[in-house]
């Protein structure tokens, strides 16, 4: 598809008016140990969206998680996605009043913002059905063009267990079903942690005994999501990121060291600080989450979730 024109030049979309859509998204956790800017997966913590076009202006209200804090004018992230998605499409964003009702922490490694520019791409897909065709590459291209990395917004906006990455013709992913067994844990703190920090603390190379380390490590996690859980513990070694961001959570890099050595496949979920623990059973994950209750010093959130298998969805209100 054509780049968007210039603002000033974009049309309204034809036949819209009054069209009234729901958006549900997942919460995510990309990395999950060694699989770094690759392998994300979705899990059934949503963020819900009622968008409807309207005569004039634009009206947000937010409930939950955010409220009070996040913008309330076309700078909200999830605006921004629409009206990016919007006039890649080669149209302006309508008048819209956007409700959110946000579960997914922020700043916690949890997807956020990726769900936010997901939903924007969902809302773009929603208002403009039968008029823009979005297929599984765009809806892809378009969140990763403001997220700037898939491994992210593929689990957001497919659901599952998600391979993502780039090719000269743009973003690809392979969706996979995790297997049954895997009953996944996460672990919230109180405090946040800043994705473009975390990044800063890794260095630019890495020795090739860790890079070889890795790669054999994210293949045995593929294997051990949709076949083998109880590889998972082996499968979950980390030695391109998490190490080198433990100095800007150390609480986090405690827990998951105990985690560990108790025999849960512990990781930092995303850019942290939230701990995710990839459990084979409901009893584990009852023990891990016992087990940070037990050694934590400051507060911590314990989220049993299911993985979630469709990803973003949107249809008429």
């Amino acid at each position: 598809m054509a780049g968007a024109l210039p603002e000033q030049e974009l049309a309204q979309a034809p036949g819209i008016a009054g069209r009234s859509i729901l958006v549900k998204v997942p919460a995510t956790s990309a990395n999950l140990g060694p699989g770094f800017d690759t392998l994300g997966l979705a899990l059934a913590q949503y963020d819900e969206l009622e968008v409807s076009v309207i005569d004039r202006g634009l009206e947000i209200e937010v409930h939950g998680v955010g409220a009070g804090e996040v913008p309330l004018d076309d700078s909200h992230l999830v605006v921004r996605a629409a009206a990016h998605s919007f006039a890649r499409a080669g149209y302006a964003l309508p008048p819209i009043r956007l409700v959110a009702r946000n579960t997914i922490p922020h700043g916690r490694g949890l997807g956020s913002s990726g769900a936010a520019i997901v939903a924007g791409v969902m809302i773009a897909k929603g208002l403009l059905d039968g008029i823009v065709e979005f297929d599984a590459d765009r809806l892809l291209e378009l969140a990763t063009e403001l997220e700037g990395h898939p491994d992210n917004v593929a689990p957001a906006l497919f659901g599952g267990l998600t391979i993502a990455w780039t090719t000269p013709e743009g973003p690809r992913h392979k969706k996979l079903i995790v297997h049954r067994g895997v009953s996944p844990l996460v672990l919230v703190p109180e405090h946040e942690m800043s994705t473009a920090l975390a990044r800063s603390l890794q260095p630019e190379q890495v020795p090739h005994e860790d890079a070889v380390f890795n790669v054999s490590r994210s293949a045995l996690l593929v294997a051990a999501l949709i076949q083998s859980p109880e590889l998972l513990l082996a499968a979950t070694e980390d030695k391109l990121h998490q190490n080198y961001r433990a100095q800007a959570m150390p609480e986090t890099d405690a827990l998951i060291r105990a985690l560990r050595a108790a025999g849960h496949p512990a990781v930092v979920s995303g850019a942290g600080p939230s701990i995710l623990v990839l459990a084979s059973d409901p009893a584990e994950r009852a023990e891990a989450a016992a087990l940070v209750a037990e050694r934590a010093e400051t507060a911590w959130q314990a989220l049993p979730l299911a993985v979630d298998f469709k990803g973003a969805t949107v249809h008429a209100a």
